[in-house]
């Protein structure tokens, strides 16, 4: 069974891809010249993984986003730097819209013959376990990288660099990592397409009594190869990324909804509402009671 990576084309006279989207991740368009356009089928929509770095703005959309092993809600504004090879997908509710820019540059890439680029070797390790930009540097890249859909050649080069520039300047407070761990897996890891079969089922279906044997049946792995496997692609076991799933799914039902929390944790998969307090806890180091709290306080104080 081959890998389910994304292979990246660049058009030609192009070092690097800028693409575009607006209704959908699947819907994606590969910029060719200043307003030129060429439609390609995105990836985005389920889990995969590819050599070339990515950095991703979400103009419009709300969902989850996963990264190595981080499972998060994201909405508009959401800007994430991704390193080669990390595993990522972005599971979207509805209408979406937003930027992406990819490229690939290993050591033996002229990008490196350039003394001024060596301290974004750094960041670009960083990299490699997700980071999330936020604040002042946030708002800096967003508009950095909208101008490189208008532009080509060397000002268009010119425009990636100002943008990874801005990036590695930008202070600890205004970054931070999304994966506890690195992953770089292989390029031609025989089981990636089993995994991400395995993940879009449990996207699908974790407010279900899900069973370990039908995730078996699907991916057609043995019960010790799928539970090595699924840890070395996603970063944690079959029952972690289920219950992740779960948590999020609460997380924003208590932000969003009256319902109540016995209501909101049966509906999310949890069997046990005792369970689901004491994960939340652990999780959040507070009550689902505590974390709705705050989250209306947040909502009024907006």
């Amino acid at each position: 069974m081959r890998a389910a990576r994304e292979k990246i084309r660049l058009v030609d006279g192009h070092s690097f891809r800028v693409l575009r989207w607006t209704r959908s991740l699947r819907e994606a368009e590969s910029l060719v010249s200043p307003g030129c356009f060429l439609p390609i089928l995105g990836e985005g929509t389920h889990w995969h993984y590819h050599p070339e770095m990515e950095l991703t703005l979400f103009s419009e959309g709300t969902g989850t986003r996963f990264v190595g092993d981080n499972i998060e809600p994201f909405g508009a504004g959401d800007l994430v730097l991704l390193g080669e090879k990390l595993p990522h997908y972005w599971h979207t509710l509805g209408h979406s819209s937003g930027i992406s820019v990819q490229w690939h540059f290993p050591e033996s890439h002229p990008f490196w013959a350039f003394p001024e680029n060596v301290p974004l070797a750094a960041l670009f390790k960083k990299a490699g376990r997700g980071l999330h930009l936020g604040g002042r540097l946030a708002r800096v890249v967003s508009g950095l990288i909208a101008v490189l859909a208008s532009c080509s050649g060397t000002q268009q080069l010119g425009g990636l660099l100002n943008l990874l520039g801005a990036i590695a300047q930008g202070t600890e407070a205004e970054s931070r990592f999304l994966s506890v761990r690195s992953f770089a897996l292989s390029a031609e890891s025989q089981h990636q397409q089993a995994v991400a079969e395995a993940v879009r089922y449990l996207v699908a279906n974790f407010r279900e009594q899900l069973r370990l044997e039908d995730v078996l049946q699907l991916t057609g792995m043995s019960k010790p190869t799928f539970a090595r496997q699924f840890k070395q692609h996603s970063g944690r076991t079959f029952s972690e990324f289920v219950n992740g799933l779960r948590l999020q799914a609460a997380c924003l039902e208590l932000a969003q909804s009256t319902r109540s929390i016995l209501d909101i944790a049966l509906g999310c998969g949890f069997s046990q509402v005792s369970f689901f307090n004491r994960f939340f806890r652990r999780s959040f180091q507070c009550s689902p009671s505590e974390y709705r709290a705050r989250a209306v306080s947040g909502g009024k104080r907006a």
